[in-house]
């Protein structure tokens, strides 16, 4: 189905209902402001940078979460579902966040472009996530062998969602097809650069074992044979009880960690903890789900920040 020849009267009646007292939440967000370009809502951060960067001036887009705002837990406003409603495009990755999978399967039909089925996802297994010995109900079904949504930190597999979603908008607006393609090669070619990158700096180096305050980093740490340990689980939100933070501060001893990550939406407490326990440091690693109110940088800056940040705290050379 061509997205762009879609009917939106409805979308559009629909969404003034469920938007009914929150007509100010979506007055900025610029959704259908022009008709020229494709009209994309984004449902975290790093998709926002893959739909702007592959979309280039022929789409707008807009991001269901605030800069500084935590995408795990996101509820939507009526004004958001009434983006959900008329966007000719959402891209989300189901899984991540249950208020936006609800809103997609109630309003979006066959406009929304689920990115977790561009490649099978990584399991807590597969990602190298260690929660043994934790009873945290919370937990049970990454110790199962539940998916891990974090794809993005792995920017091969970033690069190959890329040339799908170019393909998407290229079924929507085939009259700019060729141009989202090209956008979508330059981007993998920047993606690819970074990869190497990563390859290259974290080759050589005195620890492998990142201890992370939330298991975020699956496919970077198998991307770059490193090791990580989990002080909470895949959601941020899970906190760890008393037994998984003894187990933790023994790991980071027996690892010789010099530095304990937190990350930059989350509170840095429990990264504190056991940083003072252990005798570390603390620094930030960030998983990129959404950038903080004060960043000025973007995916491919805040990555790199991310490589020199892992160097230095594995003695890298």
């Amino acid at each position: 189905m061509n997205i762009r020849s879609a009917p939106r009267a409805l979308a559009a009646a629909t969404a003034a209902l469920l938007a009914l007292g929150g007509t100010a939440a979506c007055s900025t967000d610029g959704a259908g402001a022009d008709p020229q370009r494709v009209d994309v809502v984004a449902a975290f951060y790093p998709l926002q940078f893959l739909a702007e960067r592959i979309g280039g001036d022929a789409v707008t887009v807009s991001n269901l979460v605030k800069p500084g705002a935590e995408p795990h837990d996101l509820e939507l406003n009526p004004g958001q579902v009434g983006q959900v409603t008329e966007a000719e495009l959402i891209v989300y990755l189901k899984g991540f966040q249950p208020a936006v999978d609800e809103a997609v399967e109630q309003n979006a039909g066959d406009r929304a472009f689920d990115v977790s089925t561009v490649q099978p996802l990584l399991t807590a297994a597969q990602a190298g996530h260690d929660h043994e010995g934790e009873g945290e109900a919370g937990h049970a079904e990454e110790e199962a062998g539940g998916p891990d949504p974090h794809l993005w930190l792995d920017p091969t597999r970033l690069a190959t969602v890329g040339d799908k979603l170019a393909a998407r908008f290229g079924a929507a607006d085939p009259d700019r097809a060729a141009d989202y393609t090209t956008r979508a090669t330059a981007l993998r070619g920047e993606l690819e650069k970074l990869d190497a990158e990563f390859t290259a700096g974290l080759k050589t180096c005195q620890r492998r074992e990142i201890v992370v305050s939330h298991t975020a980093f699956g496919y970077l740490t198998e991307r770059y044979r490193l090791e990580q340990v989990g002080i909470s689980g895949l959601s941020p939100e899970n906190e760890p009880n008393p037994k998984r933070l003894a187990e933790v501060a023994e790991e980071a001893r027996e690892h010789k960690a010099t530095t304990i990550f937190f990350e930059t939406l989350v509170s840095p407490k429990v990264a504190e903890t056991i940083a003072t326990e252990v005798g570390a440091k603390t620094a930030v690693l960030d998983p990129l789900e959404g950038l903080s109110s004060d960043n000025g940088g973007d995916y491919l800056s805040v990555m790199r920040t991310n490589l020199q940040t892992l160097r230095t705290a594995l003695s890298c050379s």
